[in-house]
């Protein structure tokens, strides 16, 4: 299975007593091999030891083990940088690491595809860089709508998807179990200075995602999850686009049609049940996230309240009670005036921030008759408003091409009407515009009373256009 692929010794370099060494010139060699310059895989022997060789020099190395399967000349340590090189070239050839390659005068070193997989894969492991939420996300929509638009020629990218998928599920995993490893470590650890450096070391730095905080703002990148599976979900009853995603996978894994079919709905439904079931995830996460703050939180609050010779005095002052015969204490009556517990003895915990539910907003039905009683009181108010453009409309309707008119000559059929000409005489008392309208006309008022329209009496008076 596994060394069927790999030599039965690729691992002892890692596991004997010299792995610090030997992981660190692998670790140089990965920058060798996996360059993006590098166009021929095979790269010369020359500058394959002189890596392992700036290895050596850099790392200080002085001090040697001897290897289980070392022959008797190779049991005392090396004695120069150029035996430390040579050793380790050696071994790593020998156990499969590197691979050599004769071409005329010249010798050249290369990776099989499963070393060079695995050593790709023990570089990201010590690496552990932090994964982007949102980039995850993107990439799963990306992938589906490719898919889902032109299924025939790009259905490959639904596979793409899941895979994706597939790879932030295990994130989210290994997440969870590196953050339960943490609480242990921190546990069982007494110093509270080491607690603080290993909560920064490998919480901040290695387990948290980089768009965490991203979490819990507008920005959410979980708010195209809704948008994913709601085309994931359409994209299972479109019998038309399945087909086109069965045939394109037919062709491409070369497959027949029943099995391509079942691959594109066992794709769709990983997709599913891995958003469908990210909140549940990122809750445990959330709670472990939360313990381990609040524990490095009481330990940073507390470091700098004791004082030198605390733990002992506090160890003796236990001593000395324990000697004395329970039988004198004076027993406890109440605890008002011993005042043996005070508020402040008990710390109140840290409330947790609880997320508000979701709940369905409906809108409030109004009652039509309330909605016609508005329109018609809306109505009202715009028949009574007094406004100089609608003083200066009935002059003119009333002049009819005339320069001049009397007060009796005026009609009243409306309350708009009767607005009007109630505000006749006082239009420099409507601000700027019944100023202006009022110096187009010129009032001429007489002693005499007059009825207007049987509905206002008042002195007479005639307006003649200026």
């Amino acid at each position: 299975m596994l060394f069927n692929k790999l030599p039965e010794d690729l691992f002892l370099p890692l596991a004997g007593q010299n792995r610090q060494i030997y992981q660190a010139v692998l670790l140089d060699l990965a920058d060798q091999f996996f360059d993006e310059d590098l166009v021929d895989p095979f790269v010369p022997k020359d500058l394959i030891r002189s890596s392992i060789e700036d290895t050596v020099v850099k790392l200080g190395v002085r001090r040697w083990e001897p290897e289980d399967n070392d022959s008797e000349a190779e049991q005392e340590a090396p004695r120069s940088t150029a035996e430390y090189t040579s050793r380790i070239y050696r071994r790593l050839v020998v156990t499969g690491w590197l691979e050599e390659e004769q071409r005329i005068y010249r010798t050249f070193v290369l990776l099989s595809p499963a070393n060079s997989y695995l050593l790709r894969t023990l570089v990201s492991i010590n690496n552990l860089e932090k994964r982007s939420y949102g980039g995850a996300v993107l990439n799963v929509l990306s992938s589906l709508e490719a898919a889902i638009n032109d299924p025939a020629g790009r259905g490959i990218t639904l596979q793409e998807a899941a895979q994706t998928a597939s790879d932030f599920s295990a994130h989210l995993t290994d997440m969870m179990l590196g953050l339960r490893e943490l609480k242990i470590s921190l546990a069982a650890t007494k110093n509270p200075q080491e607690i603080v450096r290993n909560f920064f070391d490998h919480f901040v730095a290695h387990i948290l995602v980089s768009d965490y905080k991203t979490l819990k703002t507008k920005n959410n990148p979980f708010r195209f999850r809704r948008q994913i599976l709601s085309q994931l979900r359409e994209l299972q009853f479109d019998t038309t686009k399945v087909a086109l995603l069965s045939t394109h996978y037919q062709e491409q894994f070369e497959t027949n049609y029943d099995d391509a079919e079942a691959m594109v709905h066992s794709h769709i439904n990983r997709i599913i049940r891995i958003f469908e079931s990210v909140d549940q995830r990122l809750a445990t996460i959330d709670d472990f996230r939360y313990r381990l703050e609040k524990r490095v939180a009481d330990t940073v609050r507390y470091m700098d309240k004791t004082t030198p010779g605390m733990s002992a005095r506090l160890s003796r002052v236990i001593s000395d009670a324990a000697q004395l015969d329970q039988r004198k204490l004076p027993k406890l009556q109440t605890l008002e005036e011993t005042g043996f517990l005070s508020p402040g003895s008990v710390r109140a915990p840290v409330r947790r921030r609880v997320a508000t539910k979701p709940r369905v907003i409906q809108q409030d039905i109004i009652d039509p008759r309330v909605l016609e009683m508005r329109q018609l009181f809306k109505e009202y108010k715009a028949r009574r408003e007094v406004r100089p453009e609608r003083i200066e409309d009935y002059i003119e309707r009333h002049l009819l091409g005339e320069n001049e008119i009397s007060a009796g000559q005026f009609t009243i059929d409306s309350i708009e009407d009767y607005i009007c000409f109630s505000y006749l005489r006082h239009m420099r008392s409507l601000g700027k515009k019944g100023r202006n309208t009022a110096n187009k006309y010129d009032i001429q008022f007489s002693d005499k009373y007059v009825n207007v329209a049987d509905m206002v009496e008042c002195r007479d008076f005639s307006i003649q256009r200026r």
